[in-house]
């Protein structure tokens, strides 16, 4: 300021001296730098292998689902398991009354007793006619007995026989009533199947039953099933990548077999991760998807037939993928963009091709190529050629992707 002024004369007019100095204000203002450029935060493309998970929807099922039927008709006396109770192979169930049951098993007793005793008499009398058979041979040929005599006696020894086989035949048919008494008085106690756990009776005590009654189901949980469908795309692909897939002859032994996962209704994933076993022989025609079985280990039978869980896992792996940040990428009626921040810091809207996502980032298939800068907040504040003020972008717990996190 000083020096300023001594370039003027000491005595000026009043009216000059307020001039300069309004023109001395405007000469710093336009010294001052103006930096009205907007800061962004931005990211690099990065370019790395990524795995690429499938998710689907399935439907969880017992490895062995046993119907509890009654095999004979009678009245429900007990039921000696509680309801959801772990029940083992062969454990009494149910108990239906025995009382008609033990009769008939008597009578049949009495029967097969009975048809002995005829047998036994019937043995005695062919011994008889047998030996008037033997005495009577010598005589006749010595002519001391008329011919007639010894055929009568061989006529009434066959007749014998015969009487001796229908006994025998009457003791098979009395044996086979008394097994069937007896397995019908065996039936009378209802047993489990196998070894799981068992539902809500669905038979009242004192309600008459017959083999078409639904008492209760008992479920092998551990493992359990679960089912899934694929579309015909997806398994397409998948064997295109695995060809072995169908090969395999036995169940759950092949090399294709996927490792799943399983997030549960309340959105925590399932500590225990589960296998593909098998697929089904065919296609649905309703839906063009393809049943898929997995076997998860249930330790603790936390796991019930019919929830419902979603299942992922790794199909394949895709090599030099380009990334970014989910949140980098803007979609306007079905077309996604990014915007590129140039060497120059300037922005260009670039039109991107997205492919999966893989964690909180985006593979791009094409727009974009490795180690190009874009903005990845403040994507809002930005236009096509502005300046901007690039800065690195915060690393925070949100926007690091999470490991193998799929998205359908």
């Amino acid at each position: 300021m000083d020096r300023f002024m001594r370039c003027f004369p000491k005595k000026l007019p009043a009216i000059v001296l307020p001039a300069l100095l309004v023109l001395l204000v405007a000469c710093k203002k336009s010294d001052a730098p103006q930096s009205n450029a907007p800061q962004v935060e931005v990211v690099r493309v990065e370019q790395r292998d990524v795995p690429i998970w499938k998710e689907w929807i399935g439907t969880l099922d017992g490895l062995w689902n046993a119907q509890i039927r009654p095999q004979v008709t009678g009245y429900l006396l007990r039921q000696t398991y509680m309801d959801g109770a772990f029940v083992k192979k062969d454990q009494l169930l149910f108990e239906i009354d025995p009382r008609t049951f033990q009769a008939v098993l008597d009578q049949a007793k009495g029967q097969l007793a009975n048809a002995e005793g005829l047998l036994a008499s019937a043995q005695a009398n062919q011994v008889k006619t047998q030996n008037d058979v033997n005495r009577y041979t010598p005589l006749a040929k010595e002519q001391a007995i008329p011919q007639q005599d010894l055929d009568t006696a061989i006529q009434v020894n066959l007749a014998a026989k015969a009487q001796v086989d229908a006994a025998k035949a009457q003791i098979d048919a009395a044996k086979g009533q008394l097994a069937s008494a007896q397995l019908n008085l065996g039936f009378t106690r209802v047993l489990s199947l196998i070894d799981g756990v068992a539902g809500i009776a669905q038979g009242q005590l004192g309600d008459l039953v017959t083999p078409t009654t639904l008492l209760t189901t008992v479920s092998t949980v551990d493992p359990i099933k679960i089912y899934f469908p694929v579309s015909e795309r997806e398994y397409l692909d998948y064997v295109k990548e695995h060809p072995e897939a169908t090969t395999t002859t036995q169940p759950g032994q092949g090399k294709s077999q996927l490792t799943l996962q399983m997030i549960l209704a309340n959105g925590l994933v399932y500590p225990h991760p589960g296998q593909t076993s098998l697929a089904d022989r065919q296609i649905d025609p309703k839906t063009g998807t393809l049943r898929i079985q997995g076997i998860f280990p249930n330790p603790g039978n936390v796991l019930r037939p019919g929830q419902y869980a979603r299942v992922r896992a790794i199909t394949s792996v895709r090599r030099g993928a380009l990334l970014v940040p989910q949140k980098a990428v803007s979609e306007l009626q079905g077309n996604y963009q990014v915007a590129v921040v140039g060497s120059d810091n300037k922005v260009q809207i670039r039109p991107v091709k997205v492919g999966e996502r893989a964690g909180t980032d985006w593979i791009i298939e094409q727009g974009l190529k490795p180690g190009e800068r874009v903005v990845a907040e403040g994507v809002q504040k930005v236009r096509g050629g502005m300046t901007v003020n690039p800065k690195p972008l915060t690393t925070t717990a949100e926007a690091q992707p999470a490991p193998a996190a799929p998205t359908r």
